[in-house]
């Protein structure tokens, strides 16, 4: 007799579908796990890149006025010793292309100005002008030199152009100089911005998170839009930023919003009427998966409609489209999660100023 050892070829076969079942469970609750992993570690990014982006505005925006919320000044426009010209509000939405070039498709762009003095927002008193770049000062120890200054009249001119300049304080403190300077400006009013002003755009560029910085660059040249030693990004995957105003419109000036839209204010009183932004950001996961993960076209956020007096602004669905958002070859904006960052932010150096602003005539 005979003896074979090993396996019958029934006996193999029967193996390899046992093995093979085998691997495709495991794939299965491979491909399952790591699509779930997918969604969460997605989530996780779009979180952190929407939590991060949305803070850092926050804090600008919380900032912005400082030094330039007086009734006379607030609203002008001022030419830096750069040449550029930029308007002293505290926060511009969808300004020009001329003064800050646009961002993606259906998002909003914002420029945020702000000094660093610590002197008076009011500004200080010109007492005299013996030549046309010096100014007496009533508290000339608030200056230092390379402070950013900017002299203006009494009365507003109109149109309001004004220039800022690095100032020159030798010692002992007394008087206040600059390079060129302006006639006519005894017994107005010399303001300080500090050695070091913000002016800051911010714009959603290629599905980042943007900012430049106006006292180094031009933010309005096209050909500077994807120089990130000029355009600074902040966070990757921030695909959407939306803004509206918050102004008090009824006559009382009580400080209370009346109305949230995107009127950008032309006259100094309207502008001290705005006391708060409302924003929103979108955020998307890093990764895209396949196949779509969303079928809606718009996302919501709560815009705002104007409202009676003392009462909380009606909020309406404002849609926001993501259609045009930009995506890696092969796949759409549907590809994606997203998730939506909306807050109201005060202006608080507005609100500073309520009591001076309705004694203005406001």
């Amino acid at each position: 007799m005979i003896l074979t050892r090993g396996f019958s070829l029934i006996e193999i076969m029967v193996a390899m579908v046992i093995g093979l079942l085998g691997v495709l469970v495991i794939m299965q609750v491979f491909a399952l796990f790591e699509g779930q992993k997918r969604t969460t570690s997605g989530g996780a990014d779009a979180q952190n890149n929407g939590v991060i982006s949305l803070y850092g505005i926050e804090r600008d925006i919380r900032q912005s006025g400082w030094n330039l919320t007086a009734p006379n000044l607030i609203g002008c426009n001022a030419t830096l010793p750069n040449g550029f010209t930029i308007p002293l509000a505290p926060v511009t939405i969808n300004p020009a292309d001329s003064l800050v070039y646009h961002g993606d498709p259906n998002t909003d762009t914002l420029l945020v100005v702000y000094g660093n003095s610590n002197g008076a927002s009011e500004g200080d008193v010109i007492n005299a002008q013996l030549v046309t770049n010096q100014y007496a000062v009533a508290t000339p120890t608030a200056f230092n030199t390379n402070d950013l200054v900017v002299a203006e009249p009494k009365t507003r001119p109109s149109p309001c152009s004004l220039n800022m300049e690095a100032a020159t304080v030798p010692l002992p403190k007394v008087n206040v100089y600059v390079t060129t300077g302006v006639t006519g400006v005894i017994t107005g009013s010399l303001f300080n911005m500090g050695s070091r002003p913000r002016i800051l755009a911010y714009a959603i560029r290629n599905a980042t998170l943007t900012v430049c910085d106006y006292m180094s660059n031009n933010c309005a040249d096209p050909g500077l839009t994807s120089d990130s030693t000029v355009w600074v990004p902040i966070a990757d995957n921030i695909v959407s930023m939306r803004a509206q105003y918050g102004r008090d419109t009824d006559t009382l000036m009580d400080g209370i919003v009346d109305v949230y839209d995107g009127v950008t204010p032309t006259t100094n009183c309207e502008w001290l009427k705005t006391s708060a932004i409302a924003i929103v950001l979108v955020a998307r996961s890093a990764q895209p998966e396949k196949p779509s993960v969303i079928a809606t076209t718009e996302v919501l956020w709560a815009g705002g409609t104007d409202s009676v007096s003392g009462v909380t602004p009606v909020v309406v669905a404002a849609p926001i489209v993501l259609t045009a958002t930009p995506v890696p070859t092969g796949y759409t904006w549907q590809n994606y999660h997203y998730k939506v960052f909306q807050t109201i932010i005060p202006m608080r150096n507005i609100a500073t100023v309520l009591a001076v602003s309705k004694a203005a005539g406001c």
